[in-house]
């Protein structure tokens, strides 16, 4: 458990889930100066964006990349002392599938940085390139609005989108923003991401890639934060009852607390208040897969993110170039897919191959951990009604990427609904 001195004897503001949600609000409490309990059931705060342990390495649960667009993460890591410049690898916008497509963007100001990534974009003709330019006008035009929404597929037909374009640029960076495959995802809210990424500032569409793991990113120095402002962070607690006890709530018989936010997954809502479990009950989810491979020290990829074509793995990372831990590459495979249906070991297998495949020479793993996270974010499909951040229930609200906002299932999403919850506490 992580505390810090209760420095005022009345009530606190209590946050179940130390996820990025949860952590947000809690950070944007105490710097407003109220006090705030946070109570997480695992002895790692982070919730699906945290450090794990594997062979020696820290690694994550699920690897992530952020944007210079996330400017809410961004904001609240400077609060706590997590110096960005420090922790994140801030790079320009570049989509690589080698021997097949090259995207980067060139330090130009906006919206010349875009349409100068299209055009020399390496692995498509004229004729796509032009038809990308022409998509991101048209949306620029429409103000990032889609109506009705559709399907991201159904979109891109619509636009008379080639096909070597929709498999080397659209349908990628639709898994890799919402985690679920162009032919289930919302259109409306890509066009969100667009919008504020690759339709943003020039360095909006910045990569930002982390450089320590997911909990030393954010969660751990705002724990510390939050103590040092007289907040409490109660790690190893998981939370079994939530009650109303007349103005107020107690959490396992302890409390009153006025205020609650209750920011754990969305699935695990109805344990603590079966009342709200039909808010969720229509979400279906998706995975993230995210194989280890330990190799000899040598072994690096010709940039730290590389994209994989057409193969069972989506997108490569090594973090040697970015953690400095020399040898270790990630592999993530986002939303669902054909590889779900494949034993551990042949996944495992086929992934390296395909590693061996961009570098050359490349000898056996000396050892491969897969993490599957089978609900790590929820199906960002058309028209989701997705719950507010005020309850009907009195001093009651949530916090979490599933509630409702524009983005999707990402880091940003979470701390964004956080930072939300958190202002209408404070005016209320």
């Amino acid at each position: 458990m992580a505390g810090g001195q209760n420095l005022d004897n009345g009530l606190k503001i209590a946050i179940i889930g130390a996820g990025y949600a949860g952590l947000a609000a809690a950070v944007e409490l105490s710097t407003a100066g109220s006090q705030v309990e946070v109570f997480e059931a695992s002895r790692v705060p982070g919730g699906r964006a945290r450090a794990t342990q594997i062979e020696g390495f820290s690694v994550d649960n699920g690897q992530h990349i952020l944007v210079g667009a996330y400017t809410e993460t961004l904001r609240l890591m400077r609060a706590v002392g997590a110096n960005p410049d420090r922790l994140l690898k801030r790079t320009p916008l570049r989509f690589e599938f080698p021997g097949e497509f090259v995207m980067s963007a060139p330090r130009l100001p906006a919206p010349l940085h875009t349409a100068f990534a299209l055009l020399l974009a390496r692995g498509l003709d004229w004729r796509e390139k032009w038809a990308a330019i022409r998509l991101m006008q048209g949306l620029q035009a429409r103000k990032f609005v889609v109506e009705p929404d559709i399907t991201v597929a159904q979109w891109l037909e619509r636009n008379k989108t080639p096909s070597r374009q929709r498999r080397l640029l659209w349908e990628p960076l639709c898994i890799a923003a919402l985690n679920t495959p162009a032919e289930r995802a919302s259109a409306q809210v890509l066009a969100n991401v667009l919008r504020d990424s690759l339709g943003g500032t020039r360095s909006a569409s910045d990569m930002l890639l982390p450089q320590v793991d997911l909990t030393a990113l954010f969660p751990e120095p705002a724990a510390k934060f939050i103590a040092e402002r007289g907040g409490m962070v109660h790690t190893g607690h998981r939370v079994g009852t939530l009650e109303r006890d007349g103005d107020a709530w107690r959490i396992d018989g302890a409390g009153p607390f006025p205020q609650v936010i209750v920011a754990v997954a969305p699935y695990h809502l109805g344990n603590l208040l079966p009342e709200m479990a039909p808010q969720v009950a229509h979400f279906d989810w998706e995975p993230i897969v995210t194989s280890y491979f330990s190799y000899p020290d040598w072994v690096r990829l010709a940039q730290p993110m590389l994209g994989v074509d057409a193969g069972l793995a989506q997108w490569l990372f090594d973090r040697g170039q970015l953690c400095g831990q020399y040898g270790l590459i990630a592999a993530v495979i986002s939303a669902r897919g054909r590889h779900l249906d494949l034993p551990t070991a042949e996944l495992e297998r086929g992934i390296h191959e395909e590693i061996a495949r961009i570098v050359p020479d490349l000898p056996a793993p000396l050892s491969v951990q897969t993490i599957t996270e089978k609900r790590a974010t929820f199906a960002c499909v058309p028209n989701l009604r997705r719950p507010p951040a005020r309850t009907a229930l009195p001093g009651l609200w949530l916090a979490g990427d599933y509630v409702a906002g524009d983005y999707p299932a990402t880091i940003e999403g979470a701390v964004r609904s956080g930072v939300a919850a958190a202002r209408q506490v404070l005016a209320a």
